[in-house]
């Protein structure tokens, strides 16, 4: 059966039969002519248009495609005028390795300054938390992140918005954004300081009721979506409708987990990302002197020697540098609430993962005794994660790029793209990590219990602490 498509063209809806043959050829010899009228105005439209009949033609979806490629910006061939005129003798390839070697340099050392800041964030802004003596701001740097590549993403959504006229695409996109965070943001709150909340009065009705609270955002978004359905588009905003939902999926979910992750402590946040970015320098470095064998279609570049070479350096980086950071409190204590000093405080007793033990090893009948943090014992399987799984995330990305005929997800950094381009495998790392200290590593929160029982009633709250003065009698009349 033919397939018959649906154009405008100078104002007038025009049926296209693509395969040149008309929808009409078996009907009856009373319809013969409106068959020829429809042939006529086929060739009409076809002779006034770039429509070429063949195999390889364009659908509708194929060229507005085109266009919306034209229009988002492309970072990689972007390059400041200074370091263009420095390095217009060099052949393309070693221009491209300095430009993107300097600022790849560049993002290290802004990373380094985000991490010498310190760890809390300021999440929300409260004199009576006492959150304002809180110097750093690694988790609001993690949602301007997280925002910009949100931005990245659904710009090329709205592109086709503006494409079609549909109604409030952007609009609609941001507010789902600040609805998430909300939800999110707020999860973590009730997580980590709900014993600081609950002794604020005006917070305790957001803590109650935050999860109602964020059903009743978003369900005022999704009035607000269905009461902007256009007729003829209802294809096109339901799929942008799922393209937001899927954006949000993939980097405001990705985001709560690293906020989760650093938590933990600062060592589960700094040691996954480095393997990542050392991970992706690695493999370019192997690949651009060594790269001889593709590794996959949708990454044309990628090669096996740059993909096995950055494993390599990967796994002995993360030992070395995790080695290294075990000796500072400051990156292995996790970020709680002390009620002694009234803050938030990184001080702790180290755990036994952070503690040096012996372990006797047998090669070749030779005994040996080593004394490893047992953290580097897990820091091997992130970085296996991080150089084997990792570059999938990247590649998800170069096929989501390709699937739009784009390059990169923006312009803002010279050499490498947006930011997303620099972030696609820190998100798939970032949920690995998670599930690796939610299975392995994580024992009960006392902080998270605290916050459990304060939201109980008084009668329950006495109950809890009878049955706890009983418990721990009977352990000392043991002892």
């Amino acid at each position: 059966m033919t397939e018959v498509r649906r154009r405008k063209l100078d104002g007038e809806e025009a049926l296209e039969d693509p395969a040149g043959v008309s929808a009409s050829a078996s009907a009856s010899t009373s319809a013969s002519t409106s068959a020829s009228a429809f042939a006529a105005k086929r060739n009409s439209a076809a002779d006034s248009s770039d429509h070429v009949d063949s195999e390889e033609e364009k659908i509708p979806e194929e060229k507005f495609v085109e266009e919306l490629a034209k229009n988002l910006p492309q970072g990689t061939d972007k390059t400041p005028e200074i370091l263009d005129s420095a390095l217009k003798d060099l052949p393309d390839r070693w221009k491209n390795w300095v430009i993107r070697g300097i600022f790849t340099w560049i993002m290290i050392c802004g990373f380094a300054l985000i991490i010498y800041g310190g760890p809390l964030a300021l999440m929300i802004t409260a004199s009576a938390l006492e959150f304002a003596q809180a110097r750093a701001n690694r988790i609001i740097i993690t949602l301007l992140v997280q925002v910009k590549c949100f931005q990245e993403i659904i710009s090329i959504g709205y592109q086709v918005y503006r494409i079609h006229g549909l109604p409030w695409f952007r609009s609609l996109s941001w507010y789902f954004l600040l609805t998430s965070n909300y939800f999110f943001y707020g999860e973590n709150l009730v997580d980590y300081f709900g014993v600081v909340i609950n002794r604020v009065e005006y917070l305790k009705f957001l803590v109650t009721y935050h999860r109602f609270l964020s059903f009743a955002l978003y369900i005022i978004g999704f009035v607000w979506f269905v009461l902007s359905l256009v007729k003829k588009y209802y294809i096109k905003q339901f799929s942008l409708f799922a393209w937001t939902h899927v954006s949000l999926l993939i980097v405001v979910t990705q985001s709560y987990l690293i906020i989760q992750n650093i938590f933990e402590g600062l060592i589960w946040f700094i040691v996954p990302v480095s393997m990542i970015v050392c991970n992706d320098v690695m493999a370019y470095v192997f690949g651009f002197f060594f790269g001889r064998t593709p590794l996959i279609k949708l990454s044309p570049k990628k090669t096996w020697e740059g993909f096995i070479g950055g494993g390599f350096a990967t796994v002995l980086f993360g030992i070395l540098f995790s080695y290294v950071l075990c000796n500072y409190q400051y990156f292995i204590c996790p970020i709680q609430y002390s009620e002694e000093l009234g803050r938030m405080t990184m001080s702790c007793v180290p755990s036994y993962l952070f503690t040096p033990q012996e372990y006797n090893l047998k090669l070749l009948g030779i005994g040996k005794t080593l004394n490893v943090y047992p953290f580097i014992w897990h820091s091997i399987s992130l970085s296996l994660f991080s150089s084997i799984i990792g570059p999938f995330g990247g590649f998800f990305a170069s096929g989501f790029k390709r699937a739009f005929k784009i390059k990169d997800f923006g312009d803002m950094i010279p050499g490498h793209g947006g930011i997303m381009d620099r972030f696609d495998c820190q998100f798939l790392m970032a949920t690995f990590v998670n599930v690796y200290i939610s299975s392995f590593i994580r024992t009960p929160s006392p902080a998270k219990l605290l916050t459990q029982i304060y939201n109980l009633k008084p009668d329950q709250q006495y109950q809890i602490y009878q049955s706890l003065k009983d418990n721990l009698a009977d352990m000392i009349n043991l002892t």
